[in-house]
């Protein structure tokens, strides 16, 4: 694809996408949540770090999404 401001191709190539497997593979390291402690407010482990692979999927995003723009 070529833009039409700088007339070169569009690659997407960057080393930066590598960031996206994070958000991926680390939701499937079972022995991450393996265990019913330490609880936050009352919930277990299971259940915050379910939220807490969100926020480290939307951060890994945008940094992507900011570094190869």
């Amino acid at each position: 694809m070529v833009t039409p401001e700088s007339g070169q191709k569009r690659t997407d190539r960057s080393p930066w996408n590598w960031l996206l497997f994070v958000p991926i593979v680390l939701p499937l390291l079972t022995f991450l949540f393996n265990s019913d402690g330490p609880r936050v407010a009352g919930f277990p482990l299971f259940y915050w770090l379910q939220l807490a692979f969100i926020l480290v999927g939307v951060t890994c995003t945008t940094i992507v999404y900011r570094m190869t723009k």
